[in-house]
């Protein structure tokens, strides 16, 4: 559609009307009713006359500016009420949970395949978004717990601290993954 100055057009997605005043390739200039000059593409405006000539009804420009005055929904993810007070996701870091035989494993072997699994499951938990997360390591003289406090340490997104004394005992550490940081 061709437009030259002096014609009467409306701004597609706006209440604006005005009369054009300038024509170039890819804009073109109009003075609105109120007599502000303001600049379009001229895919974001039509002929006044179009709307009158029949080339387009009126109840469907009625429709159309009916549509785009509407509110839109926004999309937004809700956490339900239900997954806020999901239980924590548990690891069992025992050696015996991990594999099916340790009878040729060396203690060091054995502290290395619990730090990987250890490793791994935050990791998941972290691309997963899973908040919490419960690693069982046990009593014991403290080591994996030194190394898991470690392993945990490296992470910006994480805080830890010691389970729920009355579910778990002195056996464990509980991770809250900060969801918002980035990386």
């Amino acid at each position: 559609m061709s437009f030259k100055v002096g014609d009467t057009v409306s701004v597609l997605d706006e209440d604006i009307t005005g009369v054009i005043t300038q024509v170039s390739e890819e804009k073109i200039t109009i003075e609105t009713n109120d007599g502000f000059p303001m600049e379009f593409t001229i895919s974001e405006i039509i002929k006044e006359k179009s709307l009158q000539s029949g080339l387009f009804d009126n109840t469907n420009v009625d429709a159309v500016i009916h549509e785009k005055e509407r509110p839109q929904k926004r999309n937004s993810v809700k956490v339900k009420p239900k997954e806020r007070s999901l239980p924590a996701m548990e690891v069992d870091l025992h050696i015996h949970q991990i594999t099916t035989s340790n009878r040729h494993m060396s203690n060091f072997d054995m502290l290395n395949l619990q730090m990987d699994t250890a490793r791994h499951k935050l990791e998941f938990a972290i691309n997963k978004r899973i908040q919490k997360l419960v690693f069982i390591h046990g009593v014991g003289e403290g080591v994996l717990k030194a190394e898991l406090e470690s392993l945990f340490g490296r992470y910006d997104n994480v805080k830890f601290y010691p389970a729920d004394y009355q579910k778990y005992g002195l056996g464990a550490t509980e991770v809250y993954i900060y969801q918002n940081v980035k990386s």
